[in-house]
C-alpha cells in the first residue's frame, strides 16, 4: 500500500514515564499499510513498548502480525504452546483437569526473554485473554536509562565483559515454589546450553547501549574471581530495577503489549492464587547481541 492508505485512525500516545506508548485505533482484521506498520516500528524503537488497546484478535492474527518484525521463536516449554499454534506460549496460573495450561510464573524474575540464546528475543508480544480482578501487573525497566546513569566506576568496571546466561539459572528454585513446573527432558537440557553475552549490548537499530544481565538468566561474569563476580553482578541487578527506570502496566482487556528485549528488561508483578489470569505470548527472533 501507498503513503496515501496511511490510517487516520492511528494514535500513538506516550506515557508519562521511563519508557513505554499506548496505541489506539490498530485494527488488524484489514491489511496494515506499510505507512501505518513503519509509524509502529519507529514507536516500538523509540518507546521501547508499545500497549495496543483493543485487540480483539484471535491467535492466528498475533502470530501474523509478530512475524512482520521478524522470525519467531519457540520456547523451550512446549508443552505450555497453545494447541494449533506452536509459536504461542500460553501464559497462565489456570489449572485443567489438575495440571496447568501455561507458564504460571513466568516473569518471577527481572529478565530479558532468550538472553540465555545465541540469538535473543528481539521483542515479545503479550495479548491479554482473561485478567484478574486484582494484581497481574507487568513491570518493565529501561535499561538504556540503566546504562546513561550507571556510575562512571562501574562502566569502568564492565566495559568489555562478558557474561553467561543460562536457561536453567534458576530453573531448581522456581521447581520449588511451583512443584507443577515441569522437568525438563534430556533434549530440553541439550537445546539451552550457557551463552555468553555482553554486559552492556548496543541496540542494533538505534545504536544506543543498554545493561544485558539479569538476576533470572545471568550466572557469572566470565574472567573474573566467582567472589568479585558475584558482588558485580549484585550491583548491577540493584541499580537496573531501580524506581526511575520503572514503568508498570496495569492491564485492561484487550490489551496486547510489545515491547523490546533489547531496551529493556521485565517483571511480573503478580497474581494472587485464587484469580484466574490467562495470556498468549508470541517472541520475536532477534540479532546476535554486541
Amino acid at each position: 500500500m501507498t503513503a496515501s492508505a496511511l490510517s487516520t485512525d492511528l494514535q500513538i500516545r506516550p506515557f508519562d514515564a521511563p519508557c513505554g506508548a499506548e496505541v489506539i485505533g490498530l485494527d488488524l482484521s484489514r491489511p496494515l499499510a506499510e505507512a501505518d506498520f513503519a509509524r509502529i516500528h519507529r514507536a516500538h524503537l523509540d518507546h521501547h513498548v508499545l500497549v495496543f488497546r483493543d485487540m480483539a484478535i484471535p491467535p492466528a492474527q498475533q502470530v501474523e502480525f509478530s512475524r512482520r518484525f521478524g522470525p519467531l521463536q519457540r520456547h523451550v516449554l512446549s508443552n505450555f504452546a497453545l494447541p494449533g499454534h506452536p509459536e504461542v506460549l500460553v501464559i497462565s496460573n489456570i489449572e485443567e483437569g489438575g495440571k496447568p495450561i501455561g507458564l504460571g510464573d513466568a516473569g518471577a524474575y527481572w529478565h530479558s526473554d532468550l538472553s540465555y540464546m545465541p540469538r535473543p528475543s528481539l521483542g515479545s508480544m503479550l495479548h491479554a485473554q482473561e485478567l484478574p480482578a486484582e494484581g497481574g501487573d507487568t513491570l518493565f525497566a529501561n535499561q538504556h536509562r540503566a546504562w546513561d546513569a550507571l556510575p562512571a566506576a562501574l562502566k569502568s568496571a564492565v566495559e568489555g565483559r562478558r557474561a553467561e546466561h543460562w536457561y536453567l539459572c534458576k530453573y531448581a528454585e522456581l521447581q520449588k515454589r511451583n512443584p507443577w513446573r515441569p522437568e525438563l527432558t534430556q533434549a530440553q537440557i541439550d537445546a539451552v546450553p550457557p551463552v555468553a553475552q555482553p554486559v552492556v549490548r548496543t541496540h542494533p537499530e538505534i545504536g544506543r547501549q543498554a545493561l544485558f544481565v539479569s538476576e533470572h538468566f545471568t550466572t557469572r561474569v566470565l574472567n573474573m574471581p566467582d567472589d568479585e563476580s558475584r558482588a558485580l553482578l549484585a550491583e548491577l541487578f540493584a541499580h537496573s530495577t531501580r524506581d526511575e527506570f520503572v514503568y508498570r502496566h496495569r492491564w485492561q482487556p484487550g490489551d496486547m503489549v510489545f515491547w523490546d528485549n533489547r531496551s529493556l528488561m521485565h517483571l511480573a508483578g503478580g497474581t494472587p492464587d485464587h484469580l484466574r489470569r490467562r495470556l498468549n505470548r508470541t517472541t520475536i527472533e532477534g540479532d546476535e547481541p554486541f
